[in-house]
């Protein structure tokens, strides 16, 4: 939680003259040219608090990810339907995967802040950040649905 905290209050200083930028913007869904364009224009203090935030980006994932993981087997212990016991059991196993994801996605940022020149390798990028969050958001979302759904699931079992 106080990675979340500080991440959030890095997160005010990223301006880029009068316009503000984020976190999931530069993961999801702005352009390589705007990327670029917010990496070779940054200036401090916005600089400093994007690396401060990549940084503590790290400790967050150690939370983040086997929380998502120990999520999914603690649902998958109270039910009794073997696919979904199956199919939290596969989401568990995948967030270490997220979590790699994430590192090269957090590497990836560091070395653009570092030297903006992004080359052929953005579309890797943003597979890569796509396929973290796809990973990330299917193992919470369903072990939150499993978990709404378990007293019905249990009892027609």
């Amino acid at each position: 939680m106080a990675t979340t905290f500080i991440m959030e209050w890095l997160a005010e200083d990223f301006w880029l003259a009068d316009e503000k930028f984020s976190i999931i913007g530069l993961e999801l869904f702005y352009s390589k040219t705007k990327v670029i364009t917010i990496l070779s224009q940054l200036k401090e203090p916005a600089k400093i608090a994007l690396n401060y935030q990549l940084i503590f980006d790290f400790a967050f994932m150690a939370g983040v990810y086997p929380g998502i993981a120990s999520l999914c087997m603690m649902i998958r212990e109270k039910i009794d339907k073997k696919g979904l016991k199956n199919l939290l059991f596969g989401l568990a196993m995948l967030q270490p995967l997220a979590w790699v994801f994430d590192i090269i996605e957090n590497c990836y940022l560091l070395n653009w802040v570092d030297k903006p020149e992004i080359g052929d390798e953005f579309m890797m990028y943003h597979n890569i950040v796509a396929a973290k969050w796809i990973i990330a958001l299917t193992g919470v979302l369903s072990a939150i649905i499993v978990m709404l759904l378990k007293k019905q699931l249990n009892q027609k079992s």
